[in-house]
């Protein structure tokens, strides 16, 4: 199940190897353990475009999700091997919803990680209030399997130097 991750911003240093390991066992939690998975995080300009030109809705969104395989595979048949799709997460986003919420960045990122791969599994809440409720049980469960989250991001903050 490999997991392709790209990075594109520099205001985050972000620990590779344990986010990779996360949506791995994601995936696994998700039922996908055999699919892969492309992962970007991105910055908000370019999220609102991609959200404009997909969506129709220009603004900054938090989680993109671009699923490649055509069907769905019913419940209970195994998954199929290959490309899940692709999850686009924008990270300052995240960073400004973990505060308003009060957690932990990282713990935000893994939850949008779940968000958008449960997008990519079929889930939409946007469909109507029992679709919602359902993706929200899929979304907690898989949080649970994969907590405690490790560290994965660290924001670099700009040091303002006075002038003697």
């Amino acid at each position: 199940m490999p997991v392709y991750l790209r990075v594109s911003l520099t205001r985050y240093a972000v620990r590779d190897r344990p986010l990779v390991r996360l949506a791995e066992r994601v995936l696994s939690a998700a039922g996908e353990a055999q699919a892969e998975l492309s992962l970007e995080l991105i910055g908000n300009r370019r999220m609102r475009r991609l959200n404009r030109a997909y969506r129709k809705q220009d603004r900054v969104t938090d989680v993109l999700a671009f699923p490649t395989r055509e069907a769905i595979v019913p419940h209970g048949l195994p998954p199929q091997a290959g490309m899940l799709g692709d999850v686009v997460i924008s990270l300052p986003t995240a960073v400004r919803q973990a505060k308003r919420a009060g957690r932990s960045a990282d713990d935000e990122l893994a939850m949008l990680l779940v968000h958008g791969v449960l997008h990519l599994c079929g889930y939409d809440h946007e469909r109507n209030a029992q679709e919602a409720a359902k993706m929200f049980r899929r979304e907690q469960a898989i949080l649970r399997r994969v907590s405690p989250v490790p560290r994965l991001i660290t924001i670099h903050t700009r040091r303002r130097t006075k002038d003697c």
